[in-house]
């Protein structure tokens, strides 16, 4: 069975912070048949909640994590699959407990991007952490229901499908 996680942070403060992206993407999930986890410990300690459940590499390949990315733009999602934490700590406290990377990832893109249409990463601790602590604007709330919509049916693609054409279909 397809276990999927979605990363954040607990309690009301979080609710609608680009950092619970994966959490409430994970609420927002329907008809999936999978285990669906949304940790009642923060993002940096998120490998507690998954490590009971992962015991090998092999029910590692089954896993689906859901995070937010501030290396894609808002309104962006890749699939990635046996990749780094790329510094993401919710991330690499998973790699860390379960001892392997070869599990199934879903970034969701939160950095802003400017009236141009350029992205544009927060540069500095405080700007990131300012930017993933707060809230989406009500404009980008509406984006996000149609991401999780697309999530969800990228999550019955991995299921039902495998990895390779969930990735081409929605990378």
């Amino acid at each position: 069975m397809y276990i999927v996680v979605g990363l954040g942070n607990p309690g009301a403060e979080y609710e609608n912070t680009r950092h619970n992206a994966g959490r409430a993407a994970v609420s927002a999930l329907k008809n999936v048949s999978a285990k669906l986890i949304t940790p009642d410990s923060f993002m940096n300690k998120s490998g507690d909640a998954v490590k009971p459940l992962i015991k090998n590499a092999k029910q590692a390949e089954k896993l689906i994590v859901i995070h937010d990315d501030l290396d894609l733009p808002f309104g962006k999602l890749k699939i990635s699959f046996n990749k780094s934490a790329g510094g993401h700590r919710g991330v690499e406290s998973i790699v860390k407990a379960i001892k392997t990377e070869a599990f199934v990832r879903i970034r969701i893109g939160i950095s802003p991007i400017t009236t141009g249409g350029k992205f544009k990463k927060p540069k500095g601790e405080e700007a990131v952490e300012r930017h993933i602590l707060g809230k989406f604007k009500l404009a980008e709330l509406s984006e996000l229901k149609k991401m999780y919509k697309k999530i969800n049916e990228a999550v019955a693609c991995l299921i039902s499908d495998g990895r390779e054409k969930a990735m081409s279909q929605f990378n």
